[in-house]
């Protein structure tokens, strides 16, 4: 079994040492998966639901950047990136809503926290828009896709 890499000699939790690292570009892709019920997902016009509360995917794509970029504020040992570049969107397969989170930054350290803040984010916010409509969205899955630049590379089998 391997060793949390959060946890010190004590076994108490602690943030991770990366000042010993070398930079390199790195890339993570994460994917958070909301399934609309028919009344919801039959509002779907142009690709985009228009709500009371605005443009739903707009939105979800704008807090989906903010969270990634806020992820060391979020989540207590993630270290603060000045990301290099987040890219959030959002595709419908079915009545569910696809959202992808991609971000890349040359660090010490991974991005794959941000990227998946970013898509989770975006995921609750179509859910915040659209429970006026219904309270019957599901937010089913959020999942690394694939990661690059670290000591290994990663890539799911869809």
């Amino acid at each position: 079994m391997g060793k949390l890499s959060h946890i010190d000699a004590q076994n108490r939790p602690t943030m991770v040492d990366v000042s010993e690292k070398t930079p390199s570009d790195r890339e993570a892709h994460a994917r958070s998966r909301v399934h609309l019920p028919d009344e919801a997902a039959a509002l779907i016009s142009d690709d985009d639901i228009q709500t009371k509360k605005g443009p739903v995917f707009a939105t979800a794509i704008i807090a989906g950047v903010m969270a990634a970029k806020k992820t060391h504020e979020l989540i207590p040992f993630c270290h603060p990136l000045g990301l290099d570049n987040c890219k959030v969107t959002i595709a419908m397969q079915g009545t569910d809503v696809l959202i992808d989170c991609v971000c890349k930054v040359h660090h010490k350290t991974g991005v794959e926290m941000e990227a998946l803040t970013g898509a989770s984010v975006a995921a609750l916010t179509v859910y915040d828009m659209l429970k006026a409509v219904s309270q019957d969205i599901v937010i089913s899955e959020t999942k690394l896709i694939a990661k690059s630049g670290g000591k290994q590379d990663f890539r799911r089998d869809e």
